[in-house]
């Protein structure tokens, strides 16, 4: 049918349409998305290379090393951390089984629905000495003071450490699973027709063979890790994010926030790498599995087996998931009358329309990346459009920072050229507007538009838009004729995955917004700093409410296999 379409003598031939000029258009729009995304890093390599130094000698003596070392520390621990659970939950509900297996392989990735400042403010509310804990502990133990007895400082690397792993283990489970689910049936059935235990077959056979997909995990968590900045700062972790945010406010120090970011900037580097590399051998690997047609050899386990393998899945999803909306439940119940609070709508309406404006743009640069791709795949373009959706890497401090420097200077160069030719002052357009929030969102979650939308267009056959060009149509009207309405539901899902992001974003957020601005993350935020947790518990439940919607269709979407 298609063959019959396209050699019809009575239709244009595709050879003269004018595709050269269409594959420039495509190549000049993925440029430009480009060239937004990068500009916020070239900006601050820019600012921190040619700055005056007078910052250096302080940074090099007080700030660098601690915080240098701090975040190494923080990244060590929590990479150990979400490699042992994730790895460990990954094997018990594939090879094992045992009551509420199901319940549990489905609902370990519930703690992506929270976001690390959320966990680490419920986290030091439930470990505090008038949290529940201690208060147990003093109730079985007739304790009165704290120096009674000793109880580990939450508010501590390793407490961060331990916030940081409970709500991050989800992306090595995740990415582990499915390769325990794809590659462990066939070889783990050899190795046990050849005499090897169930340790052996983990420890020889299957853990070598997840290896590529537990550094992809693991390198997704060192990002997260790396971009947070609420949960480090409410427990006293003076990690390089932190000192950014510290040089650039405290200390009034833009330079010097720049020189940091830049130092950052290597971490980041390092992380894609990492994860670059980490796929690439998946895809090795993943070319050579065996597919999941058969029932996997899961091993029945007795009482006392299945008991810890409950407490074993169990544990992570109440320390990532159950703590926080214990504290955070408790601490809604008593304030309802907060959904009428004027403040709160504010936030509420404020993050909709945000988010809202975020998905607009994000989805839109994804689609016309996508386009420019299917129009001209040349190795430029398609360099481009990596570079356009490298943001996801980038922590939000560092893409505030850069943003806001360019904003600014455009601005005063505008203001300045306005003075000079009309004697108007043109003011602050961009840099400390609404606008400058909803430009950082959507370059940092723009890869989310564009895997969303090109794995929707992946599943249409390759010559459908070709068909519509050989009747006439022109790139562009075939793709927004034919194509756009077939992925309708894929750019659906896209808008939704860039707005419940924004919700719950805070790194770049508090950076750029204006004064005035308040979304439900900082309005959370702003009650955390000032020691009131519980005035935003009904904010955060929101956050964590709309977060699970995503969180849920994943789950949903990996429980489709009756074997999982």
């Amino acid at each position: 049918m298609n063959s019959l379409i396209v050699n019809n003598p009575r239709l244009p031939r595709l050879s003269s349409l004018p595709r050269r000029r269409q594959g420039r258009a495509g190549l000049v729009a993925a440029g430009m998305v480009a060239a937004v995304v990068l500009l916020p890093i070239l900006t601050i390599i820019a600012v921190a290379l040619t700055s005056s130094g007078e910052d250096w000698p302080h940074l090099l003596r007080y700030v660098l090393p601690n915080a240098l070392s701090t975040t190494f520390v923080l990244l060590l621990m929590v990479g150990v951390g979400t490699s042992v659970i994730g790895v460990a939950t990954a094997w018990l509900v594939v090879a094992y089984d045992f009551p509420l297996r199901r319940f549990m392989a489905w609902a370990l990735v519930l703690p992506l629905a929270v976001p690390p400042y959320l966990a680490a403010y419920a986290h030091a509310e439930f470990f505090h000495f008038v949290g529940p804990v201690q208060s147990m502990i003093r109730a079985w133990f007739g304790f009165t003071r704290p120096a009674d007895y000793w109880f580990p400082d939450i508010r501590s690397t390793w407490g961060a450490a331990l916030v940081l792993a409970s709500v991050t283990y989800p992306y090595v489970y995740l990415t582990t699973r499915v390769v325990f689910l794809m590659q462990g049936r066939n070889i783990a059935d050899v190795a046990r027709t050849l005499g090897a235990g169930p340790s052996r077959v983990f420890w020889r056979v299957l853990l070598p063979v997840a290896r590529p997909a537990i550094a992809a995990g693991v390198a997704l968590v060192l990002m997260e890790t790396l971009n947070d900045f609420g949960a480090v700062q409410h427990l006293g972790v003076n990690t390089l994010t932190f000192a950014v945010y510290s040089t650039w406010l405290n200390r009034g120090s833009l330079e010097g926030a720049a020189q940091i970011a830049l130092v950052m900037l290597v971490f980041v580097i390092f992380m894609i790498v990492m994860e670059q590399g980490a796929r690439h051998r998946q895809r090795f690997h993943s070319a050579r599995a065996t597919q999941m047609k058969a029932r996997p050899p899961r091993i029945k386990l007795g009482r006392w087996a299945s008991m810890g393998a409950i407490v074993a899945t169990g544990a992570p999803l109440a320390f990532g998931f159950g703590i926080p909306l214990y504290i955070f439940t408790d601490y809604a119940a008593n304030r309802l009358h907060q959904f009428a609070d004027p403040r709160l709508v504010e936030a509420f309406v404020t993050t909709v329309v945000a988010s809202s404006a975020t998905a607009i743009v994000a989805v839109g640069a994804a689609i016309a990346l996508i386009f420019s791709l299917r129009m001209r795949r040349s190795r430029w373009t398609l360099a481009l459009t990596r570079i356009a959706t490298a943001g996801y890497a980038m922590p939000g401090t560092i893409l505030a920072l850069g943003l806001l420097l360019s904003l600014a200077r455009f601005d005063n160069t505008l203001d300045s050229f306005l003075r000079a030719q009309f004697g108007i002052s043109s003011g602050l357009i961009l840099s400390g507007t609404a606008a400058a929030v909803v430009l950082g969102c959507a370059i940092r979650f723009l890869a989310l538009a564009e895997g969303a939308v090109q794995s929707g267009l992946m599943k249409l056959p390759p010559n459908i838009d070709e068909a519509a060009r050989s009747l006439g149509k022109t790139a562009a009207g075939s793709a927004r004729a034919v194509l756009l309405p077939l992925v309708r539901p894929a750019i659906a899902t896209a808008a939704i995955l860039v707005f419940v992001d924004t919700a719950k974003e805070l790194s770049a957020t508090i950076l750029l917004r204006p004064f005035g601005f308040n979304t439900l993350a900082t309005h959370v935020y702003e009650n955390a700093s000032r020691g009131a947790v519980e005035e935003g518990a009904v904010a955060a439940l929101m956050i964590v409410v709309t977060a699970m919607v995503p969180v849920i269709l994943l789950s949903g979407r990996l429980m489709q296999d009756r074997d999982a």
